[in-house]
């Protein structure tokens, strides 16, 4: 395998992504933080639209990170009664035009957000 194709396999979810129509939760510490009834999925991690989310939980962060093919990440810290996740959250203000379908949706560290999907 050259590097070329280890690049291609790191980057082969570019093209990834489904719409559901599923019902969605995202909670902390027992705290529903978002709930959707449609939301993107992009290499595992389910994308809540923005009219779903709580947003007196979201703190925004001076955090950022890139992703090759979404382009540049920003990302919320969440609060909740007894509970603070710190850059639990990311979304993509300005995305790349492959990932333009998650425009200012949030996905969130599974580690740090429950998520539950039905």
């Amino acid at each position: 395998m050259t590097l070329s194709d280890k690049f291609k396999n790191i980057f082969k979810h570019e093209s990834s992504g489904s719409s559901s129509k599923m019902h969605a939760t995202a909670t902390v510490n027992g705290t529903v933080i978002a709930e959707a009834d449609h939301y993107e999925v992009v290499e595992g991690n389910i994308y809540f639209p923005p009219e779903s989310l709580k947003m007196e939980y979201f703190k925004t962060t001076e955090t950022h990170s890139t992703c090759p093919w979404k382009g540049l990440a920003s990302y919320y810290t969440i609060d909740v009664p007894g509970d603070t996740q710190v850059d639990a959250a990311w979304y993509y203000p300005e995305p790349s035009s492959k990932a333009s379908h998650i425009k200012d949706h949030v996905a969130f560290y599974k580690n740090k957000v429950h998520i539950n999907s039905s």
